[in-house]
């Protein structure tokens, strides 16, 4: 997943996209309000860590022009600052943030609030997604079908991972490309017909049933669960 961080402290920025990037996540840094706009126009962004002090602005600014943009409307926004009154609190949730975290703050506790508003935003309130008859671990970073663990590489589960989380949408093999490698030395988006091949295979295998991974010709792949409990592999 991509996380734009919005932060023009070098120091705090550096520290936030490493501790991202060890998470397993993406990131790509901005300093101002413009720079942000930017970024979500040209690339496909997850979430959004927002500091409130900006050179150009207030942070609750960005929030409020992600907001009126529809097709941006439901990216996750968690507010990262130093101001801890009430008040900053209030303004910065009602100009559209999912989440507040003051600084200072622990790691950990950082890719908590991250995971949650994301989960939030995607309409899962739970660390598992249950679909058909397999079990997505967010937590865990594991999948299983009939209890059964099942062994996926990194990227299989990435994919897997992301069809999950946005149940029933159509995600181009760009949107898949950019979750796979966040713009660095991406392949050809072929890969992503492979990668859900083989990923198909194994799920097959496995038995899983009352889901499938569907083909939308000419747009991309989305997940969706079967009401009659029909094969799940299509």
């Amino acid at each position: 997943m991509n996380i734009l961080v919005v932060e023009d402290d070098p120091i705090v920025a550096d520290a936030v996209s490493m501790t991202l990037e060890q998470a397993g996540y993406f990131t790509v840094a901005s300093t101002t309000i413009h720079d942000a706009l930017e970024e979500l126009s040209l690339n496909e962004i997850d979430a959004v860590l927002l500091d409130l002090k900006l050179p150009d602005g207030d942070g609750t600014r960005l929030a409020r022009l992600i907001r009126a943009k529809k097709e941006k409307q439901l990216v996750p926004i968690l507010v990262v600052s130093g101001n801890n009154s009430v008040d900053d609190r209030i303004m910065a949730l009602g100009a559209g943030a999912d989440g507040y975290l003051s600084k200072p703050f622990d790691k950990h506790e950082l890719l908590a609030h991250l995971e949650a508003i994301i989960r939030r935003a995607n309409g899962h309130n739970s660390l598992q997604i249950e679909v058909g008859n397999m079990m997505i671990d967010l937590q865990r970073k594991t999948v299983s079908v009939n209890g059964r663990h099942l062994a996926l590489t990194r990227k299989e589960y990435e994919i897997l991972n992301l069809l999950g989380v946005r149940r029933g949408a159509v995600l181009s093999k760009s949107a898949f490309i950019s979750h796979l490698y966040g713009g660095r030395d991406e392949p050809e988006s072929k890969i992503v017909d492979v990668f859900v091949c083989k990923l198909r295979h194994k799920l097959k295998i496995a038995g899983m049933r009352g889901v499938r991974i569907e083909t939308v010709w000419g747009q991309g792949y989305k997940l969706i669960e079967l009401e009659d409990g029909r094969a799940s592999i299509h």
